[in-house]
């Protein structure tokens, strides 16, 4: 998975879209407008490339990649809090966000959101952070699944991240190889907790750039013990695994971009992300040239394109304004 130019395709993204490894695209800022813009974008990138996935992050808060003529999602801490007093109110908040997320996506055309977030706040992290639904994995795989089933209602899957949680390093995988020295028994009973209940309804996992010495040396998306003997065999995940941006510098340990590409595919992600970074993509792509996937890969990533669906715009307007008017009323609230 790649990304493009802008809200119009160059040569060279075409180039690259039509390459036999290429299997995704995932959108960023600069290719933001407004939604009939951005599925004419999605649209053509499709004509160069039928049946490609199509996706991006849209998280809320200060992750949320379209904004005009979307509808201003706030960040997951804000349903957190609500839960803090009204459980109720803040599971039909979760749903309703999920739902709307999904139908706005998809009628600009991209398939699935990279969320939820299920990574804990435990204000260590900035990165994470107000990204995070709260510190409680309870509270956190509540939440999340309620999202996760509003996305589903509106014909779109939920990608968790970043197994097996990021919210306990300070430093930002962007930047730096975070290090979580914990054991793997407190991961498991306090990160994992988020992850447990939900992992059934996800579509797919990215893994953190962050290693885990106590469990392996390697960053969990590089490594087998996390994706294949925890993520797979004792956690019995069946969805998709994604690896996150492979440019970030929390990867560039694992060599060149051939080179983590290809041990974070030994490892066990079936689909690999470069991001922002052309020349590296044009090094990935021709160091996969030659490779494909297996069946069940192949099946596992066609069970993240969106489903067909048809709302209707009234549905659209009665989450509109459900949101508007929590974020109205949250607004008029005295801190």
């Amino acid at each position: 998975m790649l990304d493009v130019s802008g809200l119009e395709l160059t040569a060279e993204d075409r180039e690259r879209l039509r390459h036999p490894a290429t299997g995704g695209v995932i959108l960023f800022a600069r290719n933001a407008g407004t939604p009939e813009e951005v599925r004419a974008l999605t649209d053509s990138i499709r004509t160069e490339r039928p049946g490609i996935l199509i996706a991006v992050d849209q998280e809320g808060g200060r992750v949320q990649r379209l904004r005009d003529g979307f509808t201003r999602i706030p960040p997951m801490r804000e349903l957190g809090l609500v839960d803090d007093h009204d459980r109720h109110k803040a599971c039909e908040l979760a749903h309703a966000v999920g739902e709307l997320l999904a139908l706005e996506l998809r009628e600009a055309g991209i398939d699935f959101s990279f969320t939820p977030v299920l990574d804990r706040d435990i204000d260590v992290s900035e990165v994470i952070g107000d990204r995070a639904f709260h510190h409680d994995p309870d509270v956190i795989a509540r939440l999340s699944g309620e999202l996760i089933r509003g996305l589903a209602a509106g014909g779109m899957t939920s990608v968790g991240k970043h197994f097996p949680g990021h919210g306990a390093v300070a430093a930002d995988s962007h930047v730096a190889l975070p290090v979580d020295a914990r054991p793997l028994a407190e991961i498991e009973a306090d990160d994992l907790s988020a992850f447990r209940p939900v992992l059934g309804d996800l579509g797919a996992v990215m893994p953190a750039h962050v290693v885990y010495p106590q469990v392996d040396d390697r960053p969990a998306g590089f490594s087998r013990i996390w994706l294949q003997d925890i993520l797979r065999r004792e956690l019995r995940f069946r969805g998709a695994i994604l690896s996150d941006d492979l440019a970030m510098a929390g990867a560039e340990a694992l060599g060149s971009p051939a080179q983590r590409a290809a041990a974070a595919r030994a490892a066990g992600c079936d689909m690999v992300l470069i991001c922002n970074q052309p020349e590296q993509a044009d090094a990935i792509l021709e160091s996969c040239a030659t490779e494909g996937l297996d069946a069940a890969a192949l099946r596992r990533l066609e069970a993240l394109r969106m489903r067909p669906l048809e709302p209707g715009p009234r549905r659209l307007q009665t989450l509109r304004a459900q949101l508007q008017h929590w974020l109205a009323a949250a607004a008029a609230t005295p801190a």
